[in-house]
């Protein structure tokens, strides 16, 4: 476990925490209602990538400890939404140290400034992948929350999952398996690949699963929630990370979201059961997501697939195809 300390006084600023792998939706922003708490209590995400900034570690708010809030630097909507930089100081020194999240439309959490804070490290201890073990460390999440709305995780997860399949594409037609895959991915992979005979076809693939016979599947595979490990796929088919948790409602959940029954309930059966989970709007990939995992793949480099990036990145939203 270790512990963040500031890099002017060495007061001790968080409670003992673990490094785990920083999860794909961090610094995402989803609709405009209050998101939960990003990160699990007793851990800490490191940003490695440019756009972070990197070194930059994340925890969750209610295991920072020894700072107080800076009012003036917490603009935002309905809360704070880190725009007017750091606005936790060292209750010892003053020293602005980390940035608080919770505005409406973003996860909750902190960002600890890799210039003010320093990672004081305990006992380093391996963290090995127990893939067998994965739905007993990371539980499914459903793809549409309680109100109607897609889950943002899903946005973010098929966001950067979309990515990998344009890309191994190689820029020819896809195939995505009817039902739920079909309803979240599918969508993408149709507006932005052209039409025509498939090369290729997405399957799910994992810990538990059979493994694909055909050597042109795109595997999509977890990423282990604590070390960021991809399943190893075997017989060198090529994979798609996507999100653990949500990898395990596609592996065990229903293959297709509810439906309506036909018919009346029959005489004598009283129903106390909610209905089912219906989306309210068909499902979009989390645009920014897909604009900054896409951006750092080594096919970026790729004319055709550069096209597809400037063209969603012109028309966002109001004219994105998915």
């Amino acid at each position: 476990m270790d512990v963040f300390v500031c890099a002017g006084c060495e007061a001790v600023l968080s409670a003992p925490v673990a490094r785990v792998a920083l999860p794909v939706h961090a610094r995402q922003r989803w609709g405009h209602s209050l998101l939960p708490v990003l990160m699990e209590s007793g851990t800490y995400a490191v940003e490695l990538e440019p756009g972070g900034p990197p070194g930059s570690a994340v925890l969750a708010p209610g295991d920072l400890r020894g700072t107080v809030l800076l009012p003036e630097r917490c603009d935002g909507c309905c809360g704070s939404d880190g725009g007017d930089g750091p606005n936790l100081a060292c209750l010892r020194c003053g020293r602005p140290v980390a940035t608080r999240v919770d505005d409406c439309g973003y996860w909750q959490e902190v960002w600890c400034d890799p210039g003010a804070t320093r990672l004081v490290p305990g006992e380093a201890a391996e963290l090995p992948s127990h893939w067998p073990e994965l739905s007993e460390e990371c539980a499914p999440v459903e793809p549409v929350a309680p109100e109607g709305w897609w889950d943002p995780r899903w946005g973010a997860a098929v966001g950067a999952a979309l990515d990998r399949v344009l890309a191994l594409s190689g820029g020819s037609p896809v195939a995505v398996p009817p039902g739920l895959l079909a309803a979240v991915l599918g969508r993408g992979v149709e507006a932005l690949l052209p039409p025509g005979p498939p090369g290729r076809t997405v399957v799910v693939a994992g810990p538990g699963l059979p493994v694909p016979e055909d050597p042109r599947a795109l595997a999509l595979v977890p990423v282990h929630p604590r070390t960021g490990e991809v399943w190893p796929c075997p017989g060198g088919v090529d994979v798609v990370p996507l999100d653990a948790a949500v990898w395990l409602h596609l592996a065990e959940g229903p293959d297709e979201l509810p439906r309506p029954a036909a018919g009346r309930v029959p005489a004598g059966v009283d129903r106390d059961d909610p209905l089912p989970l219906r989306p309210l709007t068909p499902f979009r990939a989390d645009l920014d997501v897909f604009l900054r995992t896409l951006s750092r793949l080594p096919a970026f480099r790729e004319p055709w697939l550069r096209r597809i990036y400037e063209e969603v990145r012109v028309r966002g939203y109001a004219g994105a195809p998915f």
